[in-house]
């Protein structure tokens, strides 16, 4: 396969170059001097962005984009075969490359490359150990899947030899990658439009867990149920980390883990803090800047790797009661009569279910959730769940399913999701149009209620057009 050599910079075609990803990619490889083109089916903020750099990009795709200078070929999983960029570069007798392999090819380039996987939470712990890196003067590379306030957008490009990047299991992505550190935050059956069951997931941690060096480190969630099937044998340094929900005695201590929260409280807000325990032994008290137990897991994770580069405590704690979480996670959009309208990416039952029951903290009189469910697939299998999970909101209001990457088999619809809830005696509406969505929440939302629109596809929408924007 084609090797990326940074002393060698070609240029590279990006087709597909609006991707969260894919911008990233392109913006890291253009400062280390490669000559960077690349188009995408419609402008937007990062397309200018990119542009501003210097970045040459055509919206509209055609083969006439694919021009006899260009070296190398990147596309997304979103590509198909039958993408007239992709059959000019072949045709041409250009390299192409996925999205994944290129990743791993650059993290080739570092020292420590740090990859964060898991079912649930990638984004945002990557985006904690990237604070925490930064707050300690390490001055990361960092490619995250989502926009972080603190680094400006989904990328930062640092001096450094270290690396960090969010690692997605769908379709096998991150086993491209060449990592030297890994965080193993949780795994559940999830993308079973591609993994036959939870066991074929679990298969897939473990080989990613198996491309670590004998001297990498492997920071995993303990209370991961037989987590040892993912470590066992392996050569790397390996760390635990959990989370205590009932009371410990901190002159008593006798952890599961080598990384441990406990003693846990949170504030008016749904921010967490807690003692952080390591080896048995008290460290400091932690406090966070984000809500739910779920991050407070998430944060020990980060904390557990960053301990293990160097990173100091002090470091960590500072990062870690900055960092106010990406964007689309539990993020606050604002308030329009008195109603708080909040934004979350949550598309999966485990993580809906933590979302809401962090959002039980927040200041609230009734919580609404505008939930838009992803994929058919993601929704037939897991109904059930889905609705159990969503049953922590006092009022559901549903949008049609969104498609992303599938067609419509015909068996299933938001309305299945609908009855299932009403069967658990919640009140559960749904609309076919956002516009019906925004008129009924409009009606139906009083002063001092919550709103939450979930989803990891356009429901964001309906909060910023409550708003104004």
């Amino acid at each position: 396969m084609y090797q990326i050599d940074f002393n060698n910079p070609v240029h590279i075609h990006f087709i597909g170059i609006g991707g969260i990803s894919m911008s990233g990619l392109a913006e890291l490889l253009h400062t280390k001097g490669f000559t960077v083109s690349g188009s995408d089916a419609k402008d937007s903020k990062i397309i200018k962005h990119l542009m501003n750099q210097g970045i040459k990009i055509t919206i509209g795709q055609s083969a006439s984009n694919i021009t006899s200078d260009i070296d190398v070929c990147v596309y997304t999983a979103a590509v198909k075969e039958n993408n007239e960029e992709f059959i000019a570069a072949k045709e041409a007798g250009i390299p192409l490359l996925d999205r994944a392999y290129l990743v791993g090819e650059v993290m080739g380039h570092y020292k420590n490359a740090i990859s964060v996987a898991g079912t649930h939470g990638k984004t945002t712990t990557t985006s904690m150990v990237a604070m925490i890196m930064l707050e300690g003067n390490f001055d990361p590379t960092v490619s995250v899947g989502g926009i972080l306030d603190n680094m400006g957008g989904n990328m930062r490009i640092g001096q450094s030899e270290n690396f960090i990047v969010e690692s997605c299991e769908y379709t096998n992505s991150f086993l491209k990658f060449k990592p030297t550190n890994e965080i193993i935050l949780n795994i559940e059956a999830e993308h079973l439009d591609f993994f036959k069951d939870l066991a074929d997931v679990r298969h897939s941690f473990r080989l990613f867990a198996e491309k670590l060096p004998k001297d990498g480190n492997l920071v995993i969630n303990g209370q991961i149920a037989n987590y040892e099937e993912i470590t066992k044998n392996l050569p790397c340094n390996i760390f635990t980390y959990g989370v205590y929900t009932t009371p410990v005695d901190l002159n008593h201590i006798s952890s599961d883990y080598d990384y441990a929260a406990a003693n846990l409280s949170f504030n008016e807000f749904g921010c967490g803090s807690y003692d952080l325990i390591k080896n048995n032994t008290f460290v400091d008290r932690i406090e966070l800047g984000v809500i739910g137990i779920h991050n407070i897991s998430n944060s020990v994770g980060a904390i557990a790797l960053a301990d293990q580069l160097g990173v100091s405590i002090d470091a960590c704690k500072k990062a870690l009661l900055k960092f106010k979480g990406t964007e689309r996670r539990f993020q606050h959009k604002g308030v329009v009569g008195g109603v708080t309208i909040v934004d979350d990416y949550a598309h999966h039952p485990t993580e809906i279910e933590a979302t809401l029951t962090a959002a039980l903290k927040y200041p609230h009189k009734t919580t609404w959730c505008v939930f838009q469910p992803h994929t058919y697939t993601r929704t037939k299998s897991l109904l059930k769940d889905f609705a159990k999970a969503l049953s922590h909101a006092d009022k559901i209001v549903l949008a049609d399913i969104y498609a992303a990457r599938e067609e419509n088999p015909g068996d299933i619809s938001s309305k299945d999701l609908q009855m299932e809830l009403q069967k658990l005696g919640k009140d559960a509406y749904y609309f076919p149009s956002f516009g019906e969505i925004e008129d009924f929440l409009l009606e139906n939302c009083t002063n001092g209620d919550l709103l939450i629109t979930m989803g990891a596809g356009d429901v964001v929408s309906i909060g910023e057009a409550l708003l104004g924007e």
